[in-house]
């Protein structure tokens, strides 16, 4: 991408300070950049056209363009400009060992109905076992009742175009190594859900982030610039109650990307594992919205993480591929846990009130505990999904992660949602737990919290967290 001087001085909003302005500008730039407001490897504007559009010297945009090279935050090349870059760090991935509080992940704790489900599934299972049970597109029941729901929802769906897979994640990793070759480019959010990064990753694609904020969402000339120039193989969106900003995207804006992907033979693919769990008002998309997008599904967000039954809904010819791709990896979805859900899906309106009402007090009580322990980080207040995406002033995600660990508290560090080891300034909070849980894990948070950043009256000293490092 090629970023013009006129949009970078847009995005820079209020730069200067009261100190040498090339210092306030490289700040200013440098921050965009580790937060993924402008992607690794997007060419930056000329150094005489940005300082006209912002009415300084050329020689303090070069001093500024000097101090992020020095600071290997972009990388420049005579007679081709200057491009942004982020140094190369391991990012700490959530150990999913010995942890005796865990925030790392995004889920609810299982329907309480759960338990009446499966004694009803197992009463069913005897229909179910004259077939051999290696079944890689799903049981009838199940793909029609899933088809019927996204007829409901306004887009007219036949059970060939239903595929049920092992949970969502399966469903992008089966996508991921059938539809894309080594070296396809990838269009994804930044942030976003970090296991469809290890899926693309792991087969060789090559992504390209557009940036989306937890209060102004989507990026939409990098969305245009990206699918127009870039020409993606694939554009994975997460277009309703994202994770993990919790942002929608609004319909003219998901109209339009979607009209500008099929004009550039881009595959697009909408998670839609978090779509109906709105908080504030109506669900914002409607299905209909969505036409020849490959839509992805789950159970995982909404009965329970246990549960592993997810499923595609693409065109018939499409879903044939997959088919025919999938034996290399599995053999076929459980049939116990298909029927389990075929029980409950009927009821799922109810049960998405009932999650709904979870969700809100949960996010009631995160929030106002995190206004009363933490007043100095940004908290949005997320109108979907199941986290809030926490600004925490100072670029400390990984070392407070780190630190955590130790004291026994699992939580997934901001850059973990990046393509590019940006958003050290993050950190991603779920208000799905009990609320117990939630306080437990936020106490220790405040300790090593005082530790990191060495607040008077820190629990521990900053040289314990060199034995943990």
């Amino acid at each position: 991408m090629t970023l013009t001087a006129r949009t970078l001085a847009r995005r820079l909003q209020e730069w200067r300070g009261t100190g040498h302005a090339y210092l306030a500008l490289a700040n200013r730039i440098g921050l965009l950049i580790t937060d993924g407001g402008i992607s690794p490897g997007t060419r930056l504007p000329a150094e005489r056209e940005l300082a006209a559009v912002l009415g300084v010297s050329r020689s303090t945009v070069a001093a500024a363009y000097q101090e992020l090279r020095s600071g290997d935050l972009i990388e420049s090349t005579r007679g081709s400009g200057s491009v942004a870059r982020l140094p190369r760090r391991a990012i700490p991935r959530p150990d999913p060992f010995g942890a005796e509080l865990d925030l790392s992940k995004a889920a609810m704790p299982a329907l309480p109905r759960l338990p009446e489900a499966y004694r009803a599934a197992v009463e069913a299972l005897p229909e179910a076992l004259e077939d051999p049970g290696f079944d890689p597109i799903g049981r009838l029941d199940l793909r029609t009742a899933i088809a019927d729901r996204y007829t409901h929802r306004g887009l007219e769906t036949s059970p060939d175009q239903i595929m049920v897979t092992i949970g969502a994640q399966h469903a992008i990793s089966l996508i991921a190594r059938t539809l894309l070759h080594r070296g396809d480019r990838v269009l994804i959010e930044n942030p976003t859900y970090s296991h469809a990064i290890d899926a693309f990753s792991e087969v060789g694609a090559r992504m390209i982030g557009v940036a989306v904020d937890a209060t102004d969402g989507w990026d939409e000339l990098a969305l245009e610039q990206v699918i127009g120039r870039g020409t993606p193989a694939l554009a994975y969106l997460m277009p309703a109650n994202h994770n993990p900003t919790g942002q929608s995207m609004p319909t003219l804006l998901l109209e339009r990307t979607l009209a500008d992907a099929a004009a550039h033979g881009t595959m697009v693919v909408v998670d839609e594992t978090m779509a109906e769990l709105t908080l504030d008002g109506p669900n914002p998309l409607p299905a209909a919205v969505f036409g020849p997008a490959i839509m992805l599904g789950s159970v995982g967000k909404t009965l329970w993480g246990g549960i592993r039954v997810g499923w595609i809904r693409a065109e018939a010819p499409v879903i044939h591929t997959l088919v025919r791709a999938r034996f290399a990896g599995d053999l076929g979805t459980p049939v116990l846990e298909q029927l389990v859900v075929r029980e409950l899906l009927p009821h799922f309106d109810d049960i998405l009130d009932e999650r709904i009402q979870w969700l809100r007090a949960g996010r009631a009580h995160l929030l106002d505990r995190l206004a009363r322990d933490f007043p100095q980080w940004q908290v949005p207040t997320p109108h979907g999904g199941l986290t809030t995406w926490v600004g925490l002033g100072s670029p400390v995600s990984t070392q407070l992660v780190i630190a955590a660990r130790s004291r026994g508290l699992t939580i997934t560090a901001g850059p973990r949602f990046s393509m590019d080891g940006a958003f050290d300034r993050f950190l991603r909070i779920p208000y799905s737990n009990p609320i117990g849980h939630t306080d437990a894990a936020l106490d220790v948070l405040g300790e090593v919290w005082d530790a990191v950043t060495a607040r008077p009256g820190a629990v521990a000293a900053v040289d314990e967290l060199a034995a943990v490092v």
